[in-house]
């Protein structure tokens, strides 16, 4: 069903997306924020030596003439911004004061942005993240944000991948050496200059367009799932054999029967 709208064809107030009415000093903080986190960015971010295990999971999607719609917590958040930039790729991005300053940063990277969350403007955000996919981008979301739970996956993907036909790609990424805040409620980790990092994409998920409320849970499992699963091979990295890295290596670097569409 068609979003409400108003007679010159924008979206009803009901679902404003519109960034929320900030204090002179919450605007003059905006764009002082996120030129320091987008400095911090283009300062460390070079410095980073990645591995990228199924790479080709993310890279065979375009070959079969559609677009990714990414998945990732939001703890690896300032490592995949930095991974995945110049590409184009839109973000859901919330209207807080939290969102306003990390558009900055991230827009200056070659992201574009839906403005939107979970709790104001999902639905919005949503419509505008379909469109771009119609247009030829990929798309991406910080699954648990804006505020948590941790580590709890958010609906949004599996309820744009049934609306696009479009899949569904899971990536985890961390650094050999990194500070995490260990009082934020994501456990954010910011890489330390000259780290070696790696990167875990998942094979991509299909939701049919013709899903019921049984089949968008059981996507909505697999996807968590897998979010978990990449989360805990990248986490665990760097304490792994050499051995045990061939071995994830290959898994991920197979080319799988069960990457097709249903």
């Amino acid at each position: 069903m068609a979003l409400p709208q108003t007679d010159d064809g924008r979206i009803n107030v009901l679902y404003d997306d519109r960034p929320r009415q900030l204090s002179r000093w919450r605007r003059i903080q905006v764009p002082i924020i996120g030129g320091a986190v987008y400095g911090l960015l283009r300062i460390l971010g070079p410095t980073l030596r990645f591995e990228t295990i199924g790479l080709h999971n993310l890279e065979d999607v375009p070959l079969r003439g559609q677009q990714a719609i990414g998945a990732f917590w939001h703890r690896c958040i300032f490592s995949a911004v930095w991974r995945w930039r110049n590409r184009g790729v839109v973000v859901m991005n919330t209207p807080n004061f939290d969102g306003q300053w990390t558009r900055v940063a991230i827009e200056r990277l070659g992201y574009g942005t839906a403005q939107g969350s979970s709790s104001r403007g999902g639905l919005r955000g949503l419509l505008l993240m379909g469109r771009r996919l119609a247009e030829g981008h990929d798309v991406g979301f910080t699954i648990d944000g804006p505020r948590g739970p941790r580590y709890v996956a958010k609906p949004g993907p599996v309820m744009l991948a049934r609306r696009t036909g479009q899949p569904i790609v899971v990536f985890h990424s961390t650094a050999e050496r990194a500070y995490t805040f260990e009082k934020s409620w994501d456990l954010l980790q910011v890489p330390m200059p000259f780290s070696h990092a790696i990167m875990v994409v998942a094979p991509p998920i299909y939701v049919p367009k013709l899903a019921n409320a049984k089949v968008m849970e059981e996507k909505h499992v697999e996807m968590q799932t897998a979010l978990e699963h990449v989360r805990d091979v990248a986490e665990s990295w760097f304490q792994l054999s050499e051995e045990e890295r061939n071995r994830l290596r290959a898994q991920f670097n197979a080319k799988e029967s069960n990457s097709q569409q249903t």
